[in-house]
């Protein structure tokens, strides 16, 4: 499944596309070859019209390179007015010929490049999200789950938040020293998912920038414990109780 975000890198803001579970396929065993596809095309600023034919062009390509298991599309970058594509391949035979195949009847200006990364350093550094920006990802999808359900995101209410340790001596250090303000910690949780595990609740409004904003004080509490974020959940605002 792939996953959008926004990665902020030296005060520039890049929108980076990735399937987030590309890893699990153990496909970076055998594909060793990067593809990178820069396109000049700003998906940003360009009307529904342009960017529905842009889609329809991305999407043929990514088909004609994962034909026949030549290649993997891992994700795509949005800088300075170029659409960046990036694929993992077995081999670098054909890849410029399929490239200029399937652009060469676009008005796009294009280049591409294919160069040797057998350990993916390029995804893990430049595409994949850290775990930081993983929670957010997972936040924006519990947004929008509620937002179909017409939820009224500015409603403040009950939020559980949950973090989990390796170790118990972590966690209980952990529970020692937090001082996060407006937290309080609601159950011990213990399972195959959250071995040294905690619920937290706070209460506060499901926006996009509350959410972050909360998420990022607790990540950095738990941080300094050795701990792991592990996500968040909620009711409805019309089921709290008035």
């Amino acid at each position: 499944m792939r996953d959008f975000y926004t990665r902020v890198n030296d005060g520039e803001k890049i929108g980076i596309e990735v399937d987030v579970d590309v890893n699990a396929f153990g496909y970076s065993s055998n594909y060793s070859w990067l593809l990178s596809i820069f396109i000049k095309f700003d998906l940003e600023s360009a009307v529904e019209e342009a960017y529905e034919e842009f889609l329809e062009i991305k999407e043929s390509l990514v088909i004609s390179l994962e034909h026949e298991d030549k290649a993997k599309y891992v994700g795509s970058r949005l800088v300075d007015g170029w659409s960046e594509l990036y694929f993992y391949a077995k081999d670098s035979k054909s890849l410029d010929k399929l490239v200029t195949e399937a652009l060469k009847s676009t008005n796009y200006a294009y280049e591409s490049s294919t160069v040797k990364d057998t350990k993916w350093d390029f995804h893990y550094k430049n595409l994949a999200p850290t775990e930081l920006e993983l929670a957010h990802i997972q936040s924006e999808k519990i947004i929008n789950l509620l937002l179909e359900e017409e939820d009224d995101l500015s409603a403040v209410r009950e939020v559980e938040h949950y973090v989990s340790f390796e170790l118990p001596t972590q966690k209980n250090r952990f529970v020692n020293t937090f001082t996060l303000e407006g937290f309080e910690i609601k159950d011990e949780i213990s399972s195959e998912e959250f071995e040294h595990g905690l619920a937290l609740i706070k209460e506060h409004s499901v926006s996009s920038e509350e959410v972050q904003k909360v998420v990022i004080a607790l990540y950095e509490a738990v941080q300094k414990n050795q701990g792991f974020y592990e996500g968040w959940s909620t009711v409805l605002a019309t089921e709290v109780d008035v």
